[in-house]
């Protein structure tokens, strides 16, 4: 939170890129590799439906956990506050956009404000790296059951 972008956000950026760059390319030509040539088409096209597919499943997966756990980091410190009823109703409409949410234009008084910007921000932070963690733990387990797995000799 308040970090700049080149320390906060571009070496992750660089790292994901890396990341991307080392494992898709040689997954994608072991694909291909391991089929005749006359398959490669097919091959190609399951490849891409798989790899489509799984990127689909995860946004959702992860989207619901991402935003089930802002609700739970950032409701129960909310309903600390004491809001009016109004500014609590245009409050709750503004939260779907979690990190975006626009609470200036409510007329909650500016320290009010400041302490649920800090809420929102450190739940959506809080989410966004329980999502990165599960990613990171799915990454490694798939390296180790792609190292586990062997392929016949000949």
């Amino acid at each position: 939170i308040g970090g700049s972008y080149w320390t906060t956000f571009f070496p992750a950026i660089v790292v994901l890129g890396l990341g991307l760059a080392i494992t898709v390319a040689p997954l994608t030509a072991t694909v291909m590799g391991a089929v005749d040539a006359r398959h490669a088409g097919s091959a190609s096209g399951i490849n891409n439906a798989v790899s489509r597919v799984a990127g689909l499943l995860a946004i959702a997966v992860f989207g619901v956990v991402l935003a089930r756990t802002f609700d739970a980091r950032v409701m129960p410190r909310l309903e600390r506050l004491s809001l009016s009823e109004p500014d609590r109703r245009g409050l709750d409409r503004e939260l779907y956009r979690m990190a975006g949410a626009d609470i200036a234009h409510l007329s909650i008084p500016a320290p009010q404000q400041h302490a649920i910007r800090t809420v929102v921000d450190e739940g959506f932070v809080s989410a966004f790296r329980l999502v990165m963690v599960w990613t990171a733990g799915l990454a490694l387990a798939a390296a180790w059951c792609g190292g586990a797995i062997r392929q016949p000799e000949g």
